[in-house]
C-alpha cells in the first residue's frame, strides 16, 4: 500500500492509501479524488487522466510508451513531467508520491 497526493489545481490535497497494483487513476477514482476523469476507464485510450508526477518520484515509474505519448499529445497544458495515471503502477516505491492536476483533463 502506497500512500499517494492528489493536488488538485487549485492546490486542494488529497491524501490517500492506494493498494499495490493498482493505478495512480484507480486510487484517484476509487476515492473520489475531483480533477482525474478516466473516460476511458484506464485503457490509456484518452488523456483525461492527466497528471503532473513529482519529480521526485520520475525514476521509480516506469518510462512512458509509445501509446502514453501518443494520448499525451491530445491533453492541454502538457509538461516534461506530465503522465496519464492510468499507466502509473501503484508500489512501495512510489510510497508518498504527489500527482498533481491540470487545470482541465479536455
Amino acid at each position: 500500500m502506497a500512500k499517494i497526493t492528489y493536488v488538485e489545481h487549485d492546490g486542494t490535497e488529497h491524501v490517500v492509501d492506494v493498494a499495490d497494483g493498482l493505478s495512480v487513476m484507480e486510487g484517484a477514482v476509487n476515492n473520489m479524488i475531483p480533477g482525474i476523469d478516466a473516460d476511458c476507464g484506464g485503457a490509456c485510450a484518452c488523456a483525461t487522466c492527466h497528471v503532473y508526477v513529482d519529480e521526485k518520484f520520475a525514476d521509480k515509474i516506469e518510462p512512458k510508451e509509445d501509446m502514453e505519448q501518443t494520448m499525451l499529445d491530445f491533453a492541454p497544458d502538457v509538461r516534461e513531467t506530465s503522465r496519464l495515471s492510468c499507466q502509473i503502477k501503484v508500489s512501495d516505491a512510489i510510497d508518498g508520491m504527489v500527482v498533481k492536476m491540470p487545470e482541465s483533463q479536455h
